[in-house]
């Protein structure tokens, strides 16, 4: 899994996470990916042989970018509706047109320039399924991720206190003690 071929064929093998990304495409559309610590801790798992599942996570990131509709109301809509069809997965939708606003960042042209504001390079990591295959989206490219890294974006390294906090309340290294991380 030293690729992004091989880390969408992994994610192809997790019987699982490709269910999840089905009922986001079924219900959301195409336009929705699986994203965040959901890709990312399903990956470091499988990097510390770790047998891992969606209970173990604390909710499911599912974004998108539309501009046409940034409201609040459609992420809560798309939510609600995933936890009908699966209660059990705590979803978290988050249209990415508008989280520069909340991010304190100038608005994001698309959802590649959204991820690139995330916090963490091994983050910056979404799937979604299209057309029957799942296809994987990381703008600032897998190396840290499959590298067990963890470093600010170029973008969230202006915010090192908030970077710092992340890092301090997250406690990565006691679930994966492999991990190295920088820029603190």
């Amino acid at each position: 899994m030293n690729t992004l071929a091989g880390i969408t064929k992994f994610i192809e093998e997790h019987e699982r996470i490709v269910d999840l990304l089905r009922a986001v495409n079924t219900i959301a559309g195409p336009g929705c990916w699986i994203g965040a610590g959901f890709i990312r801790n399903a990956v470091w798992d499988e990097l510390h042989g770790i047998c891992s599942g969606p209970s173990l996570e604390p909710d499911v990131d599912v974004i998108y970018f539309d501009l046409a509709d940034a409201s609040a109301f459609r992420d809560a809509t798309i939510q609600a509706q995933l936890l009908e069809h699966m209660n059990e997965i705590k979803w978290s939708v988050h249209n990415q047109a508008r989280m520069h606003i909340r991010n304190g960042d100038s608005p994001y042209l698309d959802l590649d320039d959204a991820m690139r504001h995330w916090p963490e390079t091994a983050t910056a990591i979404a799937a979604r399924i299209c057309e029957q295959r799942v296809e994987v989206l990381a703008p600032l490219g897998i190396d840290d991720l499959i590298g067990l890294i963890v470093r600010p974006t170029p973008c969230f390294a202006l915010k090192r206190d908030a970077y710092r906090d992340r890092i301090a309340t997250k406690n990565w290294k006691l679930r994966w003690p492999r991990l190295t991380i920088t820029g603190i």
